[in-house]
This record gives structure tokens, C-alpha cells and sequence, in this order.
């Protein structure tokens, strides 16, 4: 099978990774092209990759049999349905289903309407409504813009001027989602679907979103990561009866289930789960802290995925712990610094893994014209290290994370510390 990995960022960096571990694989070729994975597959410059065209004419130059897509930016633009129509089995949300994630307020109704656990949510779509709202009703909430958002923009604020302050830097480009904070723990589910009933479900992570230890500070695309989460049956079983079977019974019943991924971004609080949000793709970073653990072929999940299959397969997995740390360039999120040398960075760096040590995603990352490595944009790398538990896995990937080092750059210090107690338990 010849592959294509469409994205350039760190989660497609470790797509392309799981593929080439495949022993089906003929080909394996990136678009655009990211020097991360220069040791295992071909990168592929000058493709548009939101141009469902430029992509179909790839694949027929190459003979692509297959097109991984877990960024947004070509599902957005329909790139799946026109590689669909043309032959080309693809893994990606076709155009119907986007609205799941692309539009918040139909996720929210869809949610609702299928008895969906999930919390109070309010729509506004004038400035002068929500500060109404705001001042008769006290309370913690988050504010996030109704369209997708690749960041996971979003404010979350007791304090109105900061909502309404938010508001008025998107609402020029539609709605946006109040919604009540719910406190507890953050975790991110991920089920393969292949459209015909038939899931399987990942390693579930709790992602770190926030600037500062301690959740606190902006929002952010994603700082770091821990999986599995430690889960009991009852837990399990609830998750499923309060969020995910409504969810898929809903897809199906309204025509919007297809072949690909659906994330939930989901608050735990005692035995109450809440759904915070649909993604109809790979999140960021956990994609790069669930995927290490997988010891499946991809090709196999993929094949079984396109070909209905899906409840026949079992997910194998190392068994292990997996931490991963966000590196950021300075002014990330909001105006990050581009064009700084990565120093002392080689190409083992690129596909160097083993249980004793970290590996690196890299991200927001261009080859120089003296082919040193450069910062393109905000979160540069994740380093991910595996241990026989979250405290293991914590160690491994701070001794390895000044591995990758460039002005100015940053992480967060405490990922998984808060799940250090409960390694031995179920949550």
C-alpha cells in the first residue's frame, strides 16, 4: 500500500510514524513537506493540501492508494469527498459530517436532542445580548467562537469583562458559545469508526491546555498530555451510557456517521460525565502520546476501518504510560516567535525511539537553506516518553525535553503530576 499523511504538524509527524512502522507499507509520502520525517517518508512541497484537486492529482502521479487526513484544514474544504469520488479510499470526516465540529451550536442541539450529558450552553450572536446575560446572571463560564477553531480559542472567566473582551475579538465572525464551566477532570476519547457500527476506542488521555502549571493562564491548542487515564468499569460504563452511545446512535439515526475519528473532549466529575466538545479528527497532543502506545499496523485499523470491520479488531497496546510535553516557541499563543535555530538538533532527534528514552514530534518546524532546523510557529515539538506508569513516563520525558533546545523556548513543568496519586487507582 502506498500512503499519503496529509498535515504538517507534530500529530501528523506521528501519523506518519505509525505508518511507517507498517510492514504493508510500499510508500509513504507527506504533504507539505516536514523535515521531521525526512528518515521514513518522502515529503512532498509545493501541495495545497486544502485543494481537493492538487491532492487527486498527487495521488495519481505517486499511485497514492491511501490518504490519512487528521488535520483540519483539507477536511474543512472537502478534500475527502473529492478523493472519494474519485476512487481513493481516504481516513477523514467527509464534508456532511463536518458540522459536528465546525459548527458548535449544531453540535450542542445534535447533543441535546439525543440525550447527550453535556453542560448549560447559550448562544449569542450580538455583543449587546451576552453583557445582558452576563449582568443578571453570576456564575463561571466558558466563551468559545461557534465555528472551528484549530487553537481551541476559548475564555474561561467568573468575570464578565474578560468574556465580553473575548467575544468581541470573534464575534465579527459569528456566534459564540457560552456555555457553564464544569470543574472535574479533563479527558479526551478517541473511537475509530468505520461506519458501520463497528468502534474502536484509543487510549484515553487528559490533555493540558492551559499557559501555566496548574491550569491556569490562556488557552492553548494543547501543552502536553497523559494516557491512559486510569479507568474502572463503572467509570467506563458510565462514559459511555452519559456521552458516547447517545453520540453514535444520534449519528446514525440522523444520517451523519462515516468512516474516520470522532474525539470527545470530555469533564469527568465523581461518576457524571459532560461532553465539552466533538472533534471529527486527531487532537493535538494527544495524538502524539496515544499513538506510541499502539502496537496495532495501522494499515490493518485503516483496511478494517474502510471495510466495515472495525468490531473485529483488538486494540494491542504496549501496556504502558505515556506523558507527553509541548515545547513552544516564546509569545505562543498569541504572537509566537518564528526563524530560531533549533540548536544541536540531528536527525536522530527525528526517528530515534525506544522504551528508555523520549521521542520528538515536531510541529511548527522548516529546514533552513545551511539545512539546520527553524521554528515555523508557537508549539515547535512534543516530546512524548513512555514508562510502566505515569510517574515513570514523567521523568523520561523531562530528562529527554532540553534535548530540543532554541531561544526563548518554554514548556510546562507539572504534566501528570496531578494523576501521581492516583496511578495505583481507577478514576
Amino acid at each position: 500500500m502506498k500512503v499519503l499523511v496529509l498535515g504538517s504538524g507534530a500529530k501528523d509527524h506521528a501519523a506518519a510514524w505509525w505508518f511507517s512502522k507498517s510492514k504493508q507499507i510500499e510508500g509513504l509520502f507527506v504533504a507539505p513537506a516536514n523535515p521531521a520525517v525526512q528518515d521514513f517518508a518522502k515529503g512532498l512541497k509545493d501541495v495545497d493540501i486544502s485543494d481537493g484537486e492538487q491532492v487527486l492529482k498527487v495521488c495519481r502521479k505517486y499511485s497514492i492508494d491511501f490518504v490519512f487526513i487528521g488535520t483540519e484544514a483539507p477536511l474543512m474544504t472537502g478534500v475527502v469527498d473529492t478523493l472519494n469520488n474519485n476512487g481513493i479510499a481516504t481516513f477523514g470526516t467527509p464534508s456532511y459530517a463536518m458540522k459536528i465540529e465546525a459548527d458548535k451550536s449544531f453540535a450542542r442541539d445534535f447533543a441535546r436532542r439525543n440525550g447527550v450529558n453535556l453542560p448549560e450552553y447559550r448562544v449569542f450572536t450580538d455583543l449587546q445580548s451576552l453583557e445582558a446575560f452576563l449582568n443578571e446572571t453570576p456564575g463561571t463560564f466558558a466563551i468559545k467562537p461557534n465555528y472551528l477553531s484549530p487553537s481551541r480559542i476559548m475564555a474561561r472567566s467568573s468575570d464578565k469583562e474578560i468574556l465580553i473582551n473575548f467575544a468581541k475579538g470573534v464575534i465579527d465572525k459569528g456566534p459564540v458559545i457560552l456555555e457553564n464551566l464544569e470543574e472535574g477532570i479533563p479527558l479526551t476519547v478517541s473511537l475509530f469508526v468505520d461506519g458501520n457500527g463497528g468502534t474502536l476506542m484509543l487510549p484515553i488521555c487528559s490533555e493540558y491546555t492551559k499557559t501555566e502549571h496548574g491550569e491556569r493562564g490562556l488557552s492553548t491548542g494543547g501543552m502536553g498530555a497523559v494516557s491512559p487515564v486510569p479507568m474502572n468499569f463503572s467509570g467506563l460504563s458510565a462514559l459511555y451510557n452519559q456521552v458516547i452511545n447517545p453520540t453514535l446512535d444520534g449519528l446514525k439515526r440522523e444520517g451523519l456517521i462515516y468512516k474516520g475519528i470522532i474525539t470527545f473532549s470530555v469533564i469527568k466529575s465523581n461518576e457524571e460525565y459532560k461532553l465539552v466538545d466533538y472533534h471529527v479528527r486527531f487532537n493535538d497532543p494527544a495524538a502524539q502520546t496515544i499513538i506510541p502506545l499502539i502496537c496495532n499496523d495501522a494499515v490493518d485499523i485503516m483496511n478494517a476501518m474502510n471495510e466495515g470491520s472495525l468490531s473485529t479488531v483488538t486494540l494491542q497496546t504496549t501496556g504502558k504510560s505515556a506523558v507527553s510535553v509541548v515545547i513552544a516557541s516564546e509569545g505562543y499563543p498569541f504572537k509566537p516567535r518564528t526563524g530560531l535555530k533549533i540548536r544541536s538538533i540531528c536527525a536522530p532527534f527525528f526517528s530515534f525511539y525506544s522504551s528508555d528514552c523520549a521521542r520528538f514530534f515536531f510541529g511548527a518546524v522548516k529546514k533552513g537553506e545551511d539545512n539546520g532546523i527553524y521554528t515555523s510557529g508557537g508549539r515547535v515539538a512534543t516530546a512524548v516518553a513512555c514508562g510502566e506508569n505515569i510517574i515513570e513516563a514523567n521523568k523520561k520525558v523531562y530528562s529527554a525535553i532540553s534535548a530540543v533546545a532554541f531561544k526563548g523556548a518554554w514548556h510546562r513543568e507539572d504534566i501528570g503530576n496531578k494523576f501521581f496519586d492516583s496511578v495505583s487507582k481507577s478514576v
